[in-house]
């Protein structure tokens, strides 16, 4: 069945006008993602309109190109010039533009582009054999698990914070500040306006995020003559090949890691609402805890980009996964797919797979193939965006300046976005100078809206605290803040104090208590083979305590 299945949308899509259009969608979606302020959920909503036309597998195939051209393009732009040109691609800035300042856009590009495809291909195999299972998932999460979930990544903070733990700190809290200028989202009320008509209106995240991370840098870059005139790499001879065969090595020797990253990006793809906007900063926290080396995260190191871009991949994967099985998006852009399947009448439920398998095979394939497509004319065209590394700052500046100001104000045609951009640019700069980092920043700029949102949701179905800790997901998710948290202390001190060897088997033995919560067959299993190995860790700390007193 599964076999002639697959063979009926091959068939189906194996055509010329179906393979050009998922060319013309992934290019497109190229050029969207690469450019700051153009969302992928744009350029989907703008092809919207041509797949009317189209039949439906047809249609849903030249959208999926788009969507998987977008979150690879966006890796271009945030490695070559520190501007991600999607919130998927925030993450892959960390490391990436630091290995293109030190002379390696090539080697960083090829991991980006290689690590977007791997996850993909990952994404894409959980998608055929477990959709239906990973989507059941996705329905047990209420308001209070979302809360809890969100703020387990706002605890990723701590470990973007870098040396300066009180600096960083503070960064992500003026982040979480700026997420409440407004009116609140659930009831309407205006806060921190101070009688400002601007202020009431809030600030949109796009034009904060360009403003603190092109405008800052951009600034920075053309600060005196001598700094205009450089070109954007150090090195004066940057090699401008692709080093595809150096990142394949590299991403192979570093199979955990991407695998880890893409399943956390097929998870949180399968939670409506999360998105790769959150899965790709969570793999990147998650890198660098696993890490022996977690100091060299942020210096241009290959696994702080191999797990944010295969991560946000991988989303899309988990994001399709709800759409079919349950008929929930989960995203803008697969609500947008949705409508689109809709349309066509087209109805995706528990039952979609088997009673519309050849729509559905066709959602498979054209996701499989869209990857392999990308890769191809990603790798064609990089070759040509390295170019830009030899550009002088002021030149380049100049264009950046433009793109960035026609992206943000395409997004709402206010005037207000502009001035956004132009006053987060002047506070990233200072910033900088004051060698406050970033990261924390917009992470609380990019998760504050949504943390706060699902918490106003909570406390409006019941104002009983308890209810975070009687909900297996949320208590989950709560015991797992607790343990991120410390988690930079216990790096530190790892091997050096006693405290240390106590740290994994509490953890190991305080997640079985949601585990055992949520009921069935499988996760009660897992929790007793975690508490099995926590209680043999226990058993050993006697022998650890005195080993390290030693």
């Amino acid at each position: 069945m599964i076999i002639e299945n697959t063979l009926a949308a091959i068939q189906e899509l194996a055509t010329f006008k179906t393979l050009l259009l998922m060319v013309v969608g992934a290019s497109a979606g190229l050029i969207a993602g690469a450019i700051p302020g153009f969302t992928i959920a744009m350029a989907v909503v703008l092809t919207l309109p041509f797949t009317f036309g189209m039949e439906a597998s047809q249609g849903i195939a030249t959208m999926i190109g788009v969507y998987v051209g977008g979150l690879s393009g966006g890796l271009m732009s945030g490695i070559l010039i520190g501007i991600p040109g999607t919130p998927s691609s925030v993450a892959t800035t960390f490391d990436g533009f630091p290995m293109a300042r030190k002379g390696e856009p090539g080697f960083a590009l090829g991991l980006g582009v290689w690590s977007s495809f791997f996850g993909g291909i990952i994404s894409t195999i959980l998608l055929i054999a477990v959709a239906p299972q990973l989507a059941r998932v996705g329905l047990e999460f209420q308001p209070w698990d979302y809360f809890a979930l969100i703020f387990f990544a706002l605890t990723v903070t701590a470990s973007l914070a870098g040396d300066n733990m009180i600096k960083g700190l503070i960064s992500g809290a003026m982040g979480l500040i700026i997420a409440s200028v407004g009116e609140d989202d659930i009831n309407g009320v205006k806060r921190f306006d101070f009688g400002v008509e601007y202020l009431s209106e809030g600030f949109a995240f796009l034009p904060v995020l360009i403003g603190l991370f092109a405008f800052s840098q951009l600034m920075s870059d053309i600060r005196d003559r001598v700094s205009a005139r450089k070109a954007l790499s150090d090195m004066k001879d940057v090699d401008i090949r692709i080093e595809h065969g150096r990142a394949i090595k590299t991403i192979i020797s570093d199979w955990i890691n991407i695998v880890r990253s893409s399943l956390i990006g097929v998870f949180t793809g399968v939670l409506p609402a999360a998105g790769s906007s959150i899965s790709n900063i969570l793999a990147y926290d998650q890198a660098k805890k696993a890490s022996p080396t977690p100091e060299k995260f942020g210096t241009g190191f290959p696994g702080g980009i191999i797990a944010p871009e295969s991560a946000n991949n991988a989303t899309a994967g988990g994001a399709l996964i709800t759409m079919m099985a349950l008929g929930i998006p989960g995203d803008v852009i697969t609500a947008v797919m949705l409508g689109a399947l809709l349309i066509h009448d087209v109805v995706p439920s528990p039952a979609f797979i088997s009673e519309e398998p050849k729509i559905a095979y066709a959602i498979f394939i054209a996701f499989f193939f869209a990857n392999f497509l990308v890769l191809i004319l990603q790798s064609g065209a990089l070759r040509g965006f390295v170019l830009v590394t030899k550009v002088r700052m002021y030149v380049l500046a100049s264009i950046i300046l433009v793109y960035c100001g026609i992206g943000v104000f395409s997004l709402n045609n206010i005037e207000n976005d502009m001035w956004t951009l132009a006053v987060f640019g002047v506070v990233g700069y200072v910033m900088r100078n004051l060698k406050f980092p970033l990261a924390p920043m917009i992470l609380g700029v990019v998760l504050g809206p949504i943390a706060e949102r699902w918490l106003s949701r909570s406390l409006a179905l019941s104002t009983d605290v308890s209810e975070f800790f009687t909900h297996p997901w949320s208590l989950f998710f709560i015991i797992v803040s607790v343990f991120s948290i410390g988690f930079s202390w216990y790096q530190n001190d790892r091997g050096k104090k006693p405290w240390t060897v106590w740290y994994l088997p509490l953890f190991l033995m305080s997640v079985t208590v949601p585990l055992f919560m949520m009921g069935g067959y499988v996760r009660p299993a897992i929790a007793l083979v975690l508490l099995g190995f926590s209680a043999l860790l226990f058993y050993r700390l006697p022998k650890a305590v005195q080993e390290l007193k030693s």
